[in-house]
């Protein structure tokens, strides 16, 4: 940043003249320091591949935060917000990356959530939170609940080793799921959420809680596990529940015999900053003292190039 007095033609270095001080009022911004929350995809609830076994609930979406971020004036960074897993499939990344060709690394993401286990695959699958364990007979391994990513989820709850019972709860963001209770298959219930005042309004909001697991069998007796707003409840009578919009939530167990776990949903990414806008793209919104840049789809975060005003 330079500073050129009017009507001079400076074509050699200047000395600042005796008795002279610098320009009050001079500002400029070189960096801007952000806030930001990354949460990935939920994982899915199992897909049920045996009419006596439920399926485990789905793992939470990542959960990433953190505060005063330095990113540089003028910087582009790119933005994937990751998808929900369909039942059987895990969520998909969230990605904050630097755009510049040179330096195409990534910068930072959150883990997509791990899917539920079945009788045939029983151990709930790892993610950003894990996936919580299927039922399956009393001579094969336990399922497990899937392991979740340090600093950004839980594990989820282990199933039962038993016909006609029922699946683990997923993990979320602020805790494990739930082991699922055998007699009388009831599921497991998903771990809770992570709240944060990061949000688009301002408020705080939930965001990766895991799915329940899905409920034994006869229907008579079986109860899906309570998914963790926002992930989905488990069902004890037939799919399991999806988790609805960009918040990160597991989807929800099955019964045996039916068609699919129910879906985790879909990422997001909120960047947060003191002050009037200083950046493009998302959509934008303020709450008191801040600018808040929300992501529930793909795009490019771009910093204003440093201002400087004399006043």
């Amino acid at each position: 940043m330079s500073v050129k007095f009017l009507n001079q033609n400076i074509t050699v270095n200047t000395v600042r003249p005796t008795g002279y001080k610098y320009p009050v009022g001079l500002s400029g911004r070189d960096n801007l320091f952000v806030d930001y929350v990354i949460v990935a995809g939920g994982g899915g609830g199992g897909n049920p591949s045996g009419s006596n076994y439920a399926t485990g609930g789905g793992g939470a979406g990542g959960f990433l935060t953190g505060s005063g971020q330095t990113l540089t004036a003028g910087g582009s960074f790119s933005i994937t917000v990751g998808s929900g897993g369909p039942g059987g499939a895990n969520g998909s990344y969230s990605l904050f990356t630097n755009a510049a060709p040179a330096a195409n690394t990534t910068y930072l993401y959150s883990v997509g959530g791990g899917s539920g286990g079945t009788n045939t695959i029983p151990s709930g699958r790892s993610g950003g939170s894990g996936g919580g364990g299927g039922s399956n007979p009393p001579a094969s391994p336990l399922g497990a609940g899937g392991s979740g990513t340090p600093g950004q989820g839980t594990s989820g709850g282990t199933g039962s080793q038993a016909e006609n019972t029922s699946g683990g709860g997923g993990g979320g963001a602020g805790g494990p799921g739930t082991n699922s209770n055998p007699a009388p298959a009831i599921g497991g219930d998903g771990g809770p959420g992570s709240i944060t005042t990061i949000a688009p309004s301002g408020t705080p909001v939930t965001y990766s809680g895991g799915g329940g697991g899905g409920g034994g069998y006869p229907a008579a007796t079986a109860t899906g596990g309570s998914g963790s707003s926002p992930g989905a409840n488990g069902s004890g009578l037939g799919t399991g529940s999806s988790s609805p919009g960009n918040t990160g939530g597991g989807g929800g167990g099955s019964r045996g015999g039916q068609p699919s776990g129910g879906s985790g949903s879909g990422g997001i990414v909120i960047i947060r900053y003191a002050g009037s806008v200083a950046a493009g793209g998302g959509t934008v919104t303020t709450s008191p003292g801040y600018t808040i840049h929300t992501f529930t789809g793909d795009g490019t975060f771009v910093v204003n190039a440093s201002s400087t005003s004399i006043n």
